[in-house]
């Protein structure tokens, strides 16, 4: 059985914990001290660090917590010195009794990637900062193209795949969807979800897949409404890689 916790830094991160009966595993951890107090409290065996991409509020606590426990570091192929295992599209890791399969997303970053387990039918995907709940990251190293491309490949994997991103970002991203989509009753309910969840203090994360596939733009650029509300907005063509890169340019400046 895969348990997975979310462990907060800095104002609006999440640095991912995974564990099962053989271990744990940290997700992006861009700061040391909470991960490391966490899993001294609770006496976890750390297996491994997995890195999504090289900015540094997903790295920054690699080396501490490796000074601590001497794991190896999956990541993709950067400049990152203790990357000790680089992964490149379509390799297969099993650790902690789990195999992950590696996606390569670029666009928010050229070295992105993304771990995707099936999980004994309960996938779960941690995607780093290209697909947010009701939204996606900025295209700063890549293309808008690479980045609709990323995408794409993660909307066709199965609809109840469960969405580990690496920020609370949600509720400002469901404040812009409902300027692309208007009408959209599901994003309007989801907006009022998610306050409440906030105003709690509880995570909005994980989504589902397929509530991604009702709620964020970036994931419905077929969508007849987003491309008649864009196109006419931004006088753009209906093409979806066309309106994906007006979302995103708007969405910049939102």
């Amino acid at each position: 059985m895969v348990n997975i916790e979310s462990i907060e830094a800095f104002t609006d991160n999440y640095i991912w914990l995974v564990t099962t009966n053989e271990g744990s595993i940290v997700i992006d951890p861009g700061e040391s001290s909470n991960v490391i107090n966490h899993i001294d409290k609770n006496q976890l065996d750390l297996k491994a660090i997995f890195i999504t991409h090289h900015h540094l509020d997903h790295t920054g606590g690699v080396d501490e917590i490796t000074s601590y426990y001497p794991v190896d570091v999956f990541g993709p192929n950067n400049n990152i010195e203790t990357i000790s295992r680089k992964l490149r599209d379509g390799d297969k890791i099993n650790i902690i009794g789990t195999e992950f399969q590696i996606i390569e997303i670029p666009g928010h970053t050229l070295d992105h990637i993304a771990y995707y387990s099936k999980n004994n039918g309960n996938p779960i995907l941690f995607c780093g900062d290209t697909l947010f709940a009701a939204g996606c990251g900025r295209v700063f190293e890549g293309t808008f193209e690479q980045m609709h491309e990323s995408l794409l490949k993660l909307k066709n994997l199965p609809n109840n795949t469960k969405i580990y991103c690496g920020h609370e970002y949600t509720l400002s991203n469901l404040e812009f969807a409902k300027e692309a989509e208007p009408f959209n009753q599901n994003i309007l309910s989801r907006y009022n979800e998610v306050i409440k969840l906030r105003e709690k203090g509880i995570p909005s994360l994980p989504s589902l897949l397929s509530t991604e596939l009702k709620t964020n733009p970036f994931l419905r650029c077929d969508s007849k409404e987003v491309q008649e509300n864009i196109s006419t907005k931004f006088n753009t063509l209906k093409e979806t890689k066309e309106i994906f890169k007006a979302l995103r340019l708007w969405k910049d400046n939102f």
